[in-house]
């Protein structure tokens, strides 16, 4: 079985958000699809697809999947490796249903039986102020999640020369929290993502001020960059003391990239992207290593529907599994832009297909309505942090 067509699709969800998905079709007709969504990089991406995956077309699909890696010290970075992440998952998509498995099974063997999740309401949550955060948690809840995650500190860098303003927007973000945790009550987790924002002084002052919230984890509150290690350590050791954990590292890319985190104890919790580290492989080695150094292994997942079917898949087989995020209530399009298996939430838990593959296709029909738009600037994440 050959590979006979590769195809980058970019979908327009919002003023936001555009998901980018990779699907390949094989010369019997068979497809599969996989997710390289990077907000603000699709023109990049697509260059990039367009001579990478010209040189795929005609081969095996049997042999592509050890030449489809991704490193670390790449010059493409994020966005060549996303590119290549998101045809692993298509191709391993593929030989599934060539297989007449889902892609769990064929990737080993199956360790649980549903994937616990927690809600994302960041996206969701259009209305920023502190009541508005509080019902979007409210709502998740209800709706039987059993942890929510939010990025609060909208606008904040440490860096911003202007401290009275980005003290009284750190502030806000707290204020959010709390409001939260006052909306939700005492057993649901809540997770802070601080999208590096702070630097080790900033981020052990909000630490203090949100004790009472009682976080389940705090993720991403300063730059992971390796001249960043020594004070992500010291960090560490404070979340330790405090009874919190860290977590992050969605950014890093391949079992290389990762391995400094794991290794080194520098985080409680790393959250690796199928998306950006490797496709299923890699990720799976990502696992592995987690469970063989004692760090909880917990997939970013903050994006579309093939990313999450893909990352369902892949935490049945995963060791070292704590919890998967799921992206909630940003668009009715999440759900209308596939065909097949939708993810129904059980008792906190997905339940996955038993259907050959990931269990979904992309609906052509909706793809079309929605075709790429440029994003406005600010629409993203400052790009000074990271």
């Amino acid at each position: 079985m050959k590979l006979a067509r590769v195809e980058p699709l970019v979908f327009n969800v919002s003023a936001k958000t555009n998901w980018f998905f990779i699907r390949v079709t094989s010369e019997n007709g068979l497809t599969g699809v996989g997710e390289a969504s990077l907000n603000g990089f699709e023109t990049a991406q697509l260059a990039y697809a367009r001579d990478f995956c010209a040189t795929l077309i005609g081969r095996p699909v049997a042999d592509l999947v050890p030449q489809l890696r991704v490193y670390a010290h790449s010059p493409g970075g994020l966005i060549a490796s996303s590119i290549v992440s998101a045809v692993e998952q298509a191709v391993t998509d593929l030989r599934a249903k060539d297989a007449g498995l889902p892609v769990h099974m064929l990737l080993g063997q199956a360790r649980r039986k549903s994937v616990p999740v927690y809600a994302n309401i960041n996206r969701g949550a259009r209305d920023r102020t502190p009541a508005g955060i509080a019902q979007a948690a409210r709502n998740a809840v209800n709706a039987g999640f059993g942890g929510v995650k939010i990025a609060p500190f909208d606008g904040v860098w440490f860096g911003d020369a202007d401290s009275t303003a980005r003290d009284a927007k750190t502030t806000l973000g707290i204020d959010r929290i709390y409001a939260i945790r006052e909306a939700v009550g005492p057993e649901i987790k809540i997770m802070v993502d601080c999208h590096w924002r702070f630097n080790e002084a900033s981020t052990l002052d909000i630490m203090r001020r949100l004790t009472d919230a009682h976080l389940y984890w705090l993720e991403c509150p300063i730059s992971e960059n390796p001249d960043h290690y020594a004070a992500l350590a010291h960090i560490h050791n404070q979340t330790a003391a405090a009874g919190l954990q860290l977590a992050g590292a969605e950014r890093q890319i391949a079992t290389t990239g990762f391995a400094p985190f794991i290794k080194d104890k520098l985080l409680d919790i790393v959250m690796p992207d199928v998306k950006y580290a490797g496709g299923y492989d890699e990720m799976l080695k990502i696992a592995t290593l987690c469970e063989q150094h004692g760090v909880a292994f917990s997939p970013h997942n903050p994006t579309g529907p093939i990313c999450n079917l893909a990352s369902m898949h892949l935490c049945m087989v995963a060791p070292a599994f704590l919890i998967l995020e799921h992206q909630l209530a940003e668009s009715p399009l999440y759900f209308d832009v596939v065909g097949g298996y939708k993810p129904r939430l059980v008792d906190g838990c997905f339940e996955l297909p038993d259907t050959p593959g990931i269990g979904a296709t992309l609906d052509d029909e909706v793809l079309a309505m929605h075709p790429y738009q440029a994003l406005a600037a600010g629409a993203n994440l400052d790009p000074r942090l990271g």
